[in-house]
């Protein structure tokens, strides 16, 4: 089995930390590939920097038709709906399986992420896929994507401040950590706080890994229908759906 996780950024480091945490928790018969676009942001806040991010998503997508899944390794779960159009194979987003998992195990949870200009993203993505009701809160702690591998004691105090305030305040059961650059800090904080935290690469590696084998494919009907032919000019020419 071949699971593809894409991350939509261009920083090579967080590609590797990424990598990382996908093979602790792969089996030992799937092949990880990590790979990041050669253009694009740097790193993914806001709806800005997601616009930039898709071809490059959907070009790795197309470099790497031998996977038998695919993972958008970034937790606004950035192009998933346009990479389903493109391949009938599974594609999962770290949000979107973080969600799952944690509806799994608890009957409240709260999301904890980078910068306040993506809580209004993931508070959409939880209602459109109807875990608004569960989720009680998400909120941020104010730490730029790429200083969550600066090593700063300040970065992993800031996430164990919010993790106290959903509990206490919030009566959250079980915590999402809304960022894939987190994923180190998962283990740590569930020894910590004694409550379930899930990080969403390894949500992701496992719901893939288990699509795969009950061998289910993405519907093509509705929505995540192959795109239409049609004419793409310019730098989109690549782009183009046959």
């Amino acid at each position: 089995m071949i699971i593809c996780i894409i991350n939509p950024n261009t920083t090579e480091r967080m590609t590797d930390t990424i990598e990382v945490a996908a093979k602790k928790v792969a089996t030992s018969t799937t092949r990880i590939i990590a790979t990041n676009p050669k253009n694009g942001p740097e790193s993914i806040e806001g709806y800005y920097d997601e616009v930039f991010c898709i071809p490059g998503i959907i070009e790795a997508v197309y470099t790497h038709k031998e996977a038998d899944a695919y993972i958008i390794a970034c937790f606004d779960d950035t192009g998933l709906e346009a990479v389903r159009t493109i391949t009938s194979k599974p594609v999962l987003g770290i949000g979107d399986s973080s969600f799952h998992i944690a509806s799994c195990l608890a009957g409240t949870f709260s999301v904890i992420t980078t910068l306040e200009v993506s809580v209004p993203i993931l508070k959409n993505n939880l209602l459109k896929r109807g875990f608004d009701r569960i989720c009680v809160n998400v909120s941020s702690v104010d730490v730029p994507v790429l200083d969550l591998e600066s090593g700063d004691d300040s970065v992993l105090f800031g996430i164990e401040n919010e993790i106290a305030k959903s509990i206490n305040e919030h009566k959250a059961e079980a915590i999402v950590l809304g960022c894939a650059g987190m994923a180190e800090f998962a283990e740590k904080l569930e020894q910590k706080f004694s409550i379930p935290v899930i990080e969403g690469v390894s949500a992701a590696v496992i719901l893939a890994e288990g699509l795969v084998r009950m061998k289910k494919n993405t519907s093509k009907l509705g929505g995540y229908s192959y795109p239409r032919s049609k004419k793409y000019s310019g730098i989109y020419k690549p782009y183009t759906f046959k």
